[in-house]
């Protein structure tokens, strides 16, 4: 045998015996605790509680505060003096009256899940800021226009900043996209919001964030707050331990605008 068939072969045979020393791919990949089961990371208790949807998404369910329902405004009161809220009801709706201010519910919150509706009207007149202007309020902190906004606009074709257009946190975040229908078709947000905590020296621990789907499309994703929201000046946080949501009167000159189907679902 020559020497190059001898190399050759002494080649080949630890070649061999290099793949066969090895393990399986599967048998690298099994787990060394080979008596696991799938019943070691099932979960059985605490069992969720049982909720009852509504008849269709925008219905509020059984476990649900409903703070209109087109009859009457007994869980709202005014943001100026806490008195009775003077707001017009008609028609399964409430509509904006500039002269009476704003409104905010008689209950405080913390942090929840907020359904609310509301309408442009068609023959709404102006533009930019003066088109339909109002706001809910997420947490109210005191008369005016104090708290944290999340803004209401007539934003089908109507130019203005874009940290003040509808489904905007007010001059924080710009919406994601623009999903606005036109005015006098009924537009729909569903929020989630995290209240902001504070220490007890009234420092800020964890600061608000919110969620903010617009007729269903997603414009605010857990959005973190940089404090309340402010029409001059930068924003920041004042200690607070649950506050009201609030509906804005704003003092435009265009026509009022209306809400309904108002519901909300406190949350941990």
């Amino acid at each position: 045998m020559s020497i190059r068939i001898a190399l050759s072969a002494a080649f080949l045979m630890l070649i061999a015996t290099s793949v066969f020393a090895q393990p399986p791919v599967a048998a690298q990949q099994t787990p060394a605790t080979s008596t696991a089961k799938p019943e070691d990371t099932e979960v059985w208790e605490p069992v969720p509680p049982v909720v009852t949807p509504g008849a269709n998404d925008a219905a509020p369910p059984s476990d649900a505060i409903v703070l209109f329902d087109g009859k009457n405004l007994d869980e709202w009161v005014s943001a100026q003096d806490r008195s009775s809220a003077r707001w017009t009801v008609g028609d399964g709706v409430v509509t904006v009256n500039k002269a009476a201010g704003n409104i905010e519910t008689k209950r405080s919150f913390h942090n929840y899940q907020l359904h609310i509706e509301w309408r442009i009207p068609a023959n709404i007149t102006g533009s930019g800021q003066a088109r339909g202007n109002s706001g809910v309020f997420l947490a109210s902190t005191g008369p005016g226009d104090a708290g944290y906004e999340l803004q209401v606009l007539d934003s089908y074709n109507n130019k203005t900043y874009v940290n003040g257009m509808a489904g905007s946190i007010y001059k924080q975040s710009i919406p994601l996209v623009n999903p606005s229908r036109k005015p006098g078709e009924w537009q729909s947000y569903d929020v989630v919001w995290t209240a902001p905590t504070f220490n007890d020296d009234g420092s800020l621990k964890t600061p608000a964030y919110v969620t903010v789907f617009f007729n269903g499309v997603l414009v605010q994703n857990h959005f973190e707050l940089k404090g309340e929201t402010r029409y001059i000046g930068q924003p920041f946080y004042k200690k607070l331990d649950g506050a009201p949501v609030k509906l804005q009167a704003h003092g435009d000159h265009s026509e009022p605008i209306s809400f309904r189907n108002i519901w909300v679902r406190e949350l941990p």
